[in-house]
């Protein structure tokens, strides 16, 4: 299934979860935390304005962001999670 986002919304690819601790436990997989990180797959053509226009998208297809740890909508395409929210609801574009 392919997902196409509308207007100001991304679609993530979350990375990895961690299975080490910084200490060198290994963590089962209840208790890793959801990184709060991952790559933009597909952007939306943006936000319409009041007046009719469009803002163009801060983010694009490729880009690494730092978003909040519940933010968004998790979904699921064959065998990937993905994560859909509003471009609004990324903290970052990491550089």
């Amino acid at each position: 299934m392919a997902l196409r986002p509308l207007h100001d919304r991304v679609i993530i690819k979350r990375e990895a979860e961690e299975t080490t601790s910084a200490g060198g436990i290994v963590l089962p997989g209840s208790a890793a935390e959801k990184p709060s990180r991952g790559e933009v797959i597909a952007v939306g053509h943006g936000k319409v304005l009041d007046n009719g226009n469009t803002a163009p998208m801060a983010v694009k297809v490729g880009d690494k962001v730092l978003f909040g740890k519940y933010s968004g909508t998790e979904v699921s395409s064959g065998d990937d999670k993905l994560i859909v929210m509003r471009e609004d609801e990324i903290m970052a574009i990491i550089e």
